[in-house]
């Protein structure tokens, strides 16, 4: 839930704040000295490059997303749930929310290493030995959530500003001051560091958190007067800042101490500061403004979470989006915060804990990276940001953030990810909304597929008719009395060719047949889906078979490029529609397309082990394409056993060249068919070519036929009949005689 309007209060300052004090905190007191002294200066600078290379892209991420939609409490959660979808946006938000609350238990046992130094003086002084850093931790835990439940975010912000002025003086000192080291002008070597050093990627994991402060900030989004100002300016300011900042701070160490002092000490910095106890001072005031950061920030994610009901309990919904009657403060949510910090503060040792809370926030960053490209990809005319990202900006945040958690710790990679996946998948049962991440990923595959089809369309045609590949496209009303035609469609469409299947609905455009139109659709999804084609549908309210054609001859291919077959069924026991396809074969040719018209039996493709092909004097120019045909199908799985056996039927004076033909192609390796299985024929005369081919393809699962369309005038629907004894038939019909290379 957010604030209500008149407790939107905050601007950019406060955002801006947020994050640089997350950013310069504990890592850079502690352990950049650590990194210096194992990896050298330009290794340190190149630790630094790498992690900016992640929180660069996703700040800019955050930013775009931000511009784009109205922002309202729950910071990165709001962001990715209203891009992503509920599911994945709570999967993330839980995730994240645990992340920020048990940051708060590390920040604060940082900030009790900070009275290191006092430690050490008592036990000098006057011999009292503080064992448990915990005398210390605890307290301060305890007057950090009662600050924050007592006077919220206001008296946050007025610390915030406090602690950030501290913070900025320890720096100040730091750089003011020298060593004399650095006054003996001894000649530095850049990549200088101790014996046996740690491995890049381990000091790397050390240091990234000190780089996943940026996004602090966006968790006050329900306070912010004008959030798509304020987040961009303040995140992105603070994350270059603080990039920047670190430069100088590597430059400073490498120079102002030898790689041993640096790697040994871990409060080296207060040893090189012109005065030396601003730096404790500034490690506590960096310590709780990002413990302060995170203490804010993680109720106000959970807030967001419960009031998006995403717990299945509705009375814990209920219950933890209450806040403060006028300013809505999450006073329940912050108490939940506490105990968890509480928790973890009086365990004391967080290692374990704090390496899983890195591998959630690189989820949470290569998550908003993947939206940030994702919505760049998917064309959505809602989505106007005013502030833009690069779309390979994006990308390589998303992928950097997912190697980088592998070579970081891959058990734990793989452990937060599991986790993640077992949250989604809870809250599918629950809850059924997951349209963002759908929508997303269909916007996406849509602009793919558009830019495809308008590349493929540019480019320059089909320069030989060796590069034919079938673009098919079938009509039929008989889809729900067979679904032959639509098994030959897919097994044609599976791997080597686009095709396109239409269910024409016979009568005129209007609302009812709109409907009914929408429901046949929903039918033929179901088909596709349980047969698991690659087949486009459709369909097509016509009044007449002849105007249904005409559409059809024009629509797009699918693929890019123009359909170039159409494809006919007709029952070869009820012919009704036979008539129709004759009468309307001159009509497609004068579109130049390949014709392939399937004779229906109740066969339906028997067992799918033989196809013969049947070759006669009369149509030679159809035989590659009648070919070609057969090895496509046979590419599909369900023809896996499949063969092909070849009849050629020719007069007796051309037989030695159809012969010398067929063989050649053969030998050549062309056509991948044993010898055995070509079968050459003398044509009788006065003997009709059909009753050799009943004779000899009546076992046969499909039987392939070419036929001449000139013939169509003068037999018209005779020219299909007379196979009364074969199963499945397909008469093929080439506009152009395709080669077979």
């Amino acid at each position: 839930m957010s604030a209500t309007s008149g407790s939107k209060r905050l601007g950019t300052a406060p955002v801006f704040l947020t994050a640089i004090s997350t950013i310069l905190g504990a890592i850079m007191f502690l352990r950049f000295g650590y990194a210096v002294g194992h990896v050298g200066m330009l290794g340190t600078l190149a630790i630094v490059l790498i992690g900016h290379l992640v929180t660069i892209p996703t700040a800019m991420a955050i930013a775009e997303i931000a511009t784009n939609q109205k922002v309202e409490g729950g910071g990165e959660y709001f962001i990715i749930s209203r891009s992503f979808g509920l599911n994945i946006g709570a999967s993330i938000g839980i995730a994240l929310f645990f992340s920020q609350a048990i940051s708060v238990a590390f920040y604060i046992i940082a900030f009790a290493q900070a009275f290191q130094p006092v430690f050490d003086f008592l036990l000098e002084e006057y011999g009292i030995l503080v064992y448990d850093d915990r005398i210390v931790s605890i307290p301060a835990t305890l007057l950090l959530i009662l600050i924050v439940t007592t006077k919220g975010a206001d008296l946050g912000i007025k610390v915030l500003y406090l602690v950030v002025s501290i913070l900025f003086l320890s720096l100040v000192m730091f750089f003011l001051g020298s060593t004399g080291y650095a006054g003996t002008g001894d000649d530095f070597e850049f990549g200088k560091t101790v014996e046996n050093p740690d491995s890049f990627f381990y000091v790397f994991a050390i240091c990234f958190p000190a780089f996943t402060g940026m996004t602090a900030g966006v968790g006050l989004s329900g306070d912010l007067k004008e959030p798509r100002k304020a987040i961009p300016l303040g995140t992105l300011g603070a994350t270059i800042t603080g990039m920047f900042i670190y430069f100088f701070i590597v430059y400073k160490l490498y120079v102002s101490a030898s790689a041993e002092d640096l790697a040994a000490d871990q409060l080296i910095m207060s040893r090189i500061a012109l005065w030396g106890p601003i730096i404790p001072i500034g490690l506590a005031a960096a310590t709780v403004s990002s413990a302060l950061g995170s203490i804010l920030v993680a109720p106000r994610t959970l807030q967001a979470l419960a009031g998006d009901k995403i717990f299945p309990a509705g009375k814990l919904n209920t219950w933890l989006a209450r806040g403060k009657k006028v300013t809505n403060e999450p006073f329940n949510a912050t108490l939940v915060t506490s105990v968890i910090a509480i928790l973890f503060v009086s365990v004391g040792d967080v290692n374990f804990v704090a390496e899983i809370i890195s591998m959630f926030f690189m989820v949470t960053y290569g998550a908003i990276c993947l939206i940030s490209f994702l919505e760049h990809f998917a064309g959505d005319p809602a989505y106007r940001p005013s502030f833009k990202s690069r779309w390979y900006l994006s990308l390589m945040g998303a992928l950097l953030c997912l190697w980088l958690m592998f070579q970081m710790n891959a058990r734990y990679a793989i452990m937060a990810i599991f986790l993640m996946v077992m949250i989604f998948i809870g809250l599918t049962r629950t809850r059924e909304d997951n349209k963002g991440l759908s929508v997303i990923f269909q916007g996406a595959i849509f602009q793919l597929s558009r830019r495809l089809q308008v590349y493929l369309q540019k480019t320059e045609k089909e320069t030989s008719l060796g590069h034919w590949r079938p673009s098919v496209i079938c009509i039929t009303n008989s889809t729900f009395k067979r679904l032959t035609a639509f098994d030959l469609l897919r097994w044609i469409s599976y791997k080597y060719g686009f095709g396109t299947y239409i269910h024409r609905l016979d009568g005129y455009l209007s609302r009812d047949s709109h409907i009914e139109s929408q429901e046949v659709m929903n039918r033929l999804i179901r088909i596709s889906e349980v047969s698991k084609s690659n087949v486009y549908l459709d369909t097509l309210i016509s009044p007449s078979y002849t105007s249904a054609i005409a559409q059809v001859i024009q629509l797009p291919g699918i693929s890019g490029k123009e359909n170039n077959m159409i494809l006919f069924e007709y029952s070869k026991h009820q012919p009704d529609n036979l008539e129709d396809i004759v009468d309307n074969i001159q009509l497609i040719k004068s579109m130049d397309f390949d014709i392939c018209i399937l004779g229906c039996s109740d066969r339906k493709f028997g067992l799918k082990r033989q196809i013969n092909i049947w070759i006669t004097a009369q149509d030679y120019e159809n035989a590659n394409l009648m070919i070609l045909m057969a090895y496509i199908i046979l590419g599909h799985p369900e023809w896996k056993k499949g063969s092909i056996k070849i009849f050629v039927i020719s007069p007796e004076e051309e037989a030695e060249v159809q012969r010398d033909r067929i063989l050649s192609l053969i030998n050549s390796g062309r056509l991948p068919i044993s010898p055995n299985n070509v079968q050459f024929m003398m044509q009788e005369v006065h003997k009709d070519p059909r009753l050799i081919i009943n004779e000899f393809s009546k076992d046969a699962d499909l039987t392939i036929v070419g036929f001449r369309h000139e013939l169509i005038r003068h037999k018209e629907a005779d020219v299909f009949e007379g196979y009364d004894d074969l199963g499945e038939i397909l008469f093929v019909n080439t506009n152009k005689e395709k080669q077979i290379l």
